[in-house]
């Protein structure tokens, strides 16, 4: 029995390795993962706020959803190009951090707006 070339017709009928994924999987796995990290976000809470002011949930439904595509393709975009320059590894740490970061700085700012005089309080401590 011959191998096919690469390139060749029956390629992408061959099975996965064992370190690649099917389509199928990456879906259920990726719809899964977003429709869980955007339960009680802000930005559901937003399209919530929005739908309750102006009485035109599908308007609201349909920019939301337009809004959400396209930061996921930016997301989509970065993770493709960083996944050139970085290892797996090293992309899960950076991502990482970027979080912590990211947590750190919002909870400041929070802080900031809801309490000013304690944070000026402790200031000057």
């Amino acid at each position: 029995m011959t191998t096919p070339s690469p390139g060749s017709p029956s390629d992408e009928h061959q099975v996965p390795s064992q370190g690649a994924s099917t389509w199928g999987a990456v879906f259920v796995s990726t719809a899964t993962t977003v429709f869980l990290a955007e339960l009680g976000d802000k930005t559901q809470l937003a399209a919530l706020l929005l739908s309750a002011q102006s009485g035109r949930p599908l308007v609201v439904f349909v920019g939301a959803s337009l809004a959400l595509i396209s930061s996921s393709l930016v997301g989509v975009l970065l993770g493709r190009g960083l996944s050139r320059l970085m290892e797996p590894r090293q992309l899960e740490r950076a991502a990482g951090v970027l979080m912590v970061a990211m947590g750190l700085w919002l909870g400041r700012q929070a802080m900031l707006q809801l309490a000013p005089d304690l944070v000026a309080h402790l200031a000057r401590a």
